[in-house]
């Protein structure tokens, strides 16, 4: 059952909860409270203070410490989490200090929050899905689940909109986090086509799925390629929002790859373990489409995603076929692991097919952006400048890393191939920025585009302040920011 976040009056030290929430600053003699952590300390009669300076606590960013309040007031316990200097407190460093309180406190049911107070509407949605996303388990398959307990978060001092906007960009991220965590097996293209059209018949969306013989008379050749070697059948989703009055339309592009064995050019076991997170770009794209009706976004917004399994059979794509892509561009595969630019190619031709403000794509695309970057930030490249800046903004806002990659014009020549328009792969190096290139080939250059590589973020190796191991969802608080700022 989803987390309730609601908005609260009650004074700090009156709310009936089993939790309170505050926070304190680092400072040059140890540590300050904040407003409302001086006045537990006041109904205390100067216990927390005194606690925390046996602690030797120093407020430093996420550092958390607890005191049961014996009674003396609403809430069962106080929590007091460090939220660094003064100074550096952001609405994004105050998602990842409730999310630390919310994996200390995930035994509790009823939490107040106080961490936002007076820092306005955003802060308080960020406090509110640093709660959310840090309080996600992935149990569907656990017989012994042990799910975080949180039922109920209450935004003290603040108004219902700061509340449903939290709740709803954090419910979008758990959406985004269960498919990608579901198993391949049971998240086939049909599976997430039908999850679709669920979200779309929940929220007032426009749903329209193509089956395969659909998809071979709409001339999506790299879809159907990289299919074909799996006895799961593909599928093209298209969702539709279109608000009243809408200001622009702009075009959303998610790389759904259910699974990827790499086909013929065979991945090795290790690098399979993972691969039904291959639709993670596919994942962030509905979840986005899943609250921006609830948001009040203003744009129009389209959505595309190829689903397909990569699979190998005496049926499956070979190195040197030739596909001719929607549109009529054609590719030499060179290697059949480089799947995700075939499907995406299709469906950059298709989005650009409406003529849209913008389109931004979004997949788990190269290795080569790993080794870039790391695994904890995507890659950004785009053909244009104002777009670019627009999407690092919405990122910097929600919390997301990325860091923008460069479209070295010179790399396209690796491309040349002697028998299509180009080949699906260059040489080992730049490889990130290659598949770009490729996919810059199918948007019309009047059309601004950005591309996200979120291959590293995708998927968390370990816990963290912002949720567990596994699916992370990224790229959705990013596009869902986006989106809002385009519409005001």
């Amino acid at each position: 059952m989803p987390v309730q976040i609601l908005p609260s009056s009650e004074a700090v030290t009156e709310v009936s909860c089993d939790a309170l929430v505050v926070s304190a600053f680092q400072s040059e003699t140890g540590f300050e409270l904040s407003t409302a952590a001086a006045e537990v300390d006041q109904a205390l009669d100067g216990y927390l203070s005194e606690h925390l300076k046996d602690l030797s606590f120093k407020a430093k960013q996420n550092e958390v410490a607890s005191l049961p309040t014996m009674r003396r007031m609403g809430s069962k316990v106080v929590v007091v989490v460090g939220v660094g200097p003064h100074n550096e407190v952001s609405d994004a460093s105050l998602r990842t200090a409730a999310g630390a309180a919310a994996r200390r406190l995930g035994e509790r049911k009823v939490i107040a929050i106080a961490l936002q107070e007076g820092r306005g509407a955003g802060a308080a949605s960020a406090v509110a899905e640093g709660m959310v996303l840090a309080s996600y388990r992935y149990t569907a398959y656990k017989t012994d689940p042990k799910p975080a307990k949180i039922e109920q978060i209450l935004l003290l001092g603040e108004d219902g909109s700061a509340a449903e906007r939290g709740a709803a960009i954090g419910q979008a991220v758990l959406l985004a986090r269960d498919l990608i965590n579901e198993p391949a097996a049971t998240l086939t293209p049909d599976a997430l086509a039908r999850r679709a059209q669920e979200i779309a018949a929940a929220e007032g969306l426009t749903c329209n799925v193509l089956d395969e013989q659909a998809i071979v008379e709409r001339g999506l050749n790299g879809v159907m390629s990289v299919a074909k070697g799996s006895d799961v059948p593909p599928r093209f989703i298209e969702l539709a929002y279109t608000p009243e009055r809408a200001t622009e339309t702009v075009a959303l592009v998610g790389k759904g790859v259910t699974f990827d064995s790499g086909g013929l050019s065979l991945k090795d076991g290790k690098n399979m373990e993972t691969m039904k997170t291959d639709m993670s770009g596919a994942a962030a794209v509905i979840a986005v489409m899943s609250v921006i009706k609830r948001l009040g976004v203003k744009v129009e917004v389209r959505a595309y995603v190829p689903a397909v399994e990569n699979m190998p059979s005496g049926k499956a794509l070979k190195p040197g076929d030739v596909i001719t892509h929607a549109g009529g561009k054609t590719s030499e595969v060179l290697n059949t692991d480089a799947e995700g630019r075939l499907i995406l190619a299709d469906a950059l031709a298709v989005a650009a097919e409406g003529k849209p403000a913008a389109i931004i794509d979004v997949a788990t695309l190269t290795g080569s952006i790993v080794i870039a970057l790391g695994n904890d930030i995507a890659g950004l490249f785009s053909s244009d400048d104002a777009l670019a800046a627009e999407i690092e903004a919405a990122a910097d806002e929600a919390g997301e890393l990325l860091w923008r990659m460069p479209l070295h014009a010179d790399y396209r020549r690796q491309l040349d191939s002697e028998v299509a328009d180009f080949k699906n792969i260059g040489t080992r190096y730049g490889g990130s920025i290659v598949a770009a290139l490729f996919l810059k080939e199918f948007v019309p250059d009047e059309i601004p585009w950005a591309h996200l590589d979120i291959a590293g973020p995708a998927r968390s190796e370990s816990d963290s302040n912002h949720g567990p191991k596994g699916g992370t969802g990224v790229a959705t608080r990013t596009l869902i920011t986006w989106l809002e700022k385009r519409g005001r």
